[in-house]
């Protein structure tokens, strides 16, 4: 059995051709389910659990790179098969995962190729996307043999399977796609040189591949993690033992 979740954006007048013709594809491929809105107050980890004991199997999400997230952050030990319909703008997890905007999304959906995916662990927390710690006065230690600091501040990212992008200059945005399947995340640092009354400029970015990871703050440094902001003085990142299985499409990036 399909279960719908629709996060709370959709609703929008301008994305109701696009959501109709997802939904009339559906129907074509004979895979359409019951379909649940999320909305500001959803505990979408409570709702799937739920469906499950009432015979779902497939769980697909319906929105972008944000509903992609804050989903599967608390639910990446469901015990069942997890697809993504994107719609709207923000989708960069869909191209990694080889799945289009549009009704074409479907017919990934209807096929049904398995992988299964890495997962992160922050701090007893999960995260299957990206990780971010803003520029902070941290240091950073991987596996517990080497230790990053900068003078100053220095920016973090985690990822596991949206890509990374830095900005070289004005037209050169350079991605780098990470590989949710290797058993390590990748780590990205930039240090931030301080340019006087100019403020700080980024560093180009140094990436490090890892298993466990601890970053220290002298103080509490601001961290988003699929879409969810905290505040931390002392962060654990690790590889979780499970993966999520996650249907994807030919062609995918990894």
């Amino acid at each position: 059995m399909y279960v719908y979740l629709y996060d709370n954006f959709v609703r929008d007048k301008k994305h109701s051709s696009a959501l109709k013709a997802l939904e009339i594809s559906l129907t074509d491929y004979g895979i359409a389910g019951k379909t649940i809105r999320l909305n500001n107050y959803s505990d979408a980890k409570s709702i799937i659990y739920d469906e499950i004991k009432r015979g779902a199997t497939t769980v697909v999400m319906v929105g972008n790179d944000k509903t992609f997230g804050q989903v599967l952050s608390g639910s990446a030990t469901a015990a069942c098969l997890f697809g993504f319909l994107p719609i709207g703008p923000g989708n960069t997890i869909a191209e990694v995962l080889g799945i289009p905007v549009g009704p074409e999304a479907t017919t990934v959906l209807s096929r049904r190729r398995k992988e299964r995916l890495d997962v992160g662990v922050m701090n007893n927390r999960y995260f299957i996307s990206q990780l971010h710690v803003f520029p902070s006065r941290v240091e950073v230690f991987y596996d517990e043999r080497l230790k990053v600091s900068a003078t100053d501040k220095m920016e973090v990212i985690v990822c596991n399977l949206q890509p990374f992008y830095w900005q070289r200059n004005k037209k050169d945005i350079q991605p780098h796609i990470v590989h949710p399947q290797d058993g390590k995340l990748e780590a990205f640092l930039r240090p931030l040189t301080k340019r006087h009354w100019f403020g700080y400029t980024y560093e180009e970015p140094s990436i490090f591949p890892f298993e466990t990871m601890e970053i220290r703050g002298l103080e509490p440094f601001a961290v988003e993690a699929d879409g969810r902001l905290t505040k931390e003085i002392r962060l654990k990142i690790s590889l979780a033992r499970h993966k999520v299985e996650m249907i994807v499409g030919r062609d995918r990036k990894f």
